[in-house]
């Protein structure tokens, strides 16, 4: 099971890969969400996303024999990306499973970190059982998206930096709301604030309709969505939590907060326009619930995740063209 321990020495094994990404502020966000608000910017991460941290701490977590042989990685793009540039980097090869819908920038991003690229339909074909075959026949070690303790532990690294910038900003407690897909990034950075930052609390965030985790912590158990399709939020549209993140989201997570794809593309374009970054739909529905759902929130100050800007053209001028 992921673990602070396993987060500690994952930013060990991080260290002088990744970037320490800002923790942004800009005083016309704040009057619109009605209270202090943060932007830790993960879309500056390598990759432009937070996932590369996962991929770097899974991938340099094998043994050398077994990383030799090479990885194998099922993603819609930003996991895709991080693991492909993570193997890219230490000369092994990589193989990833990609949806044919999935934005043309991600797999065409993935390629080019000399990953071999499998597409399949997610409506009709099972991208598990294409892994296992895959896997199976070339030796390839699988990392799963979110379900896999190194992954978690790297993405948990996020936390350990919140928790000091945060410190060196004067915030003491904070909500801490999160793009929510799998729940890789917030478990593990639950974890790390649970050890370091014990005044904040994390929130999941979701898109309308693939809103699981919500409504798995609502429960009490995990809920599956009806769909694996149909939200521009590609990046964290998933059938349901993971068996290893949701019992840390249950036990150290607030209640979900849930956006319409709407509000995440007006996100995106206030996050242009105030903050100068590029953020895509899915990584921009933490930002949204901070700015249009202060109802749901309880504390004075929030800290929001951009999780990923890896967004095809189109779309960001649709956001622009209609928020900016």
């Amino acid at each position: 099971m992921a673990s602070i321990e396993m987060i500690v020495a994952a930013r060990a094994r991080l260290r002088g890969h990744i970037r320490r990404t800002p923790l942004l502020s800009s005083p016309f966000l704040d009057e619109i969400a009605g209270r202090r608000l943060f932007v830790k910017a993960e879309c500056l991460q390598h990759s432009g996303s937070f996932k590369f941290r996962g991929g770097w701490s899974a991938v340099s977590g094998l043994d050398p024999t077994t990383r030799a042989k090479g990885v194998i990685a099922f993603s819609s793009g930003n996991h895709a990306q991080g693991v492909a540039l993570a193997a890219k980097l230490h000369g092994i090869p990589s193989v990833m499973i990609m949806p044919s819908d999935a934005p043309k920038l991600k797999i065409a991003n993935t390629r080019a970190f000399g990953a071999e690229i499998v597409l399949y339909d997610r409506d009709k074909e099972n991208r598990d059982a294409i892994g296992a075959k895959l896997s199976a026949e070339r030796g390839l070690t699988l990392i799963k998206p979110f379900d896999e303790p190194l992954v978690i532990a790297g993405q948990g690294t996020t936390g350990l930096e919140i928790a000091e910038q945060a410190q060196e900003d004067g915030i003491s407690s904070a909500e801490v709301l999160i793009p929510c897909g799998g729940g890789g990034l917030s478990s593990g950075i639950a974890l790390a604030l649970e050890a370091s930052a014990p005044g904040f609390r994390v929130r999941p965030c979701e898109p309308k309709d693939f809103d699981d985790t919500t409504r798995s912590l609502a429960s009490g158990k995990i809920e599956r969505n009806a769909s694996v399709s149909g939200s521009i939020c590609d990046a964290i549209v998933t059938p349901q939590p993971g068996n290893i993140t949701f019992p840390i989201l249950k036990r150290l997570a607030g209640a979900g907060i849930v956006v319409t794809d709407g509000e995440a593309l007006r996100a995106m374009a206030l996050a242009f326009s105030r903050l100068k970054i590029v953020v895509e739909p899915g990584g921009a529905v933490a930002l949204a619930a901070a700015l249009f759902h202060g109802d749901a929130l309880e504390s004075d100050t929030v800290i929001a995740v951009t999780s990923g800007g890896n967004v095809d053209s189109d779309i960001f001028a649709m956001a622009l063209e209609r928020f900016g």
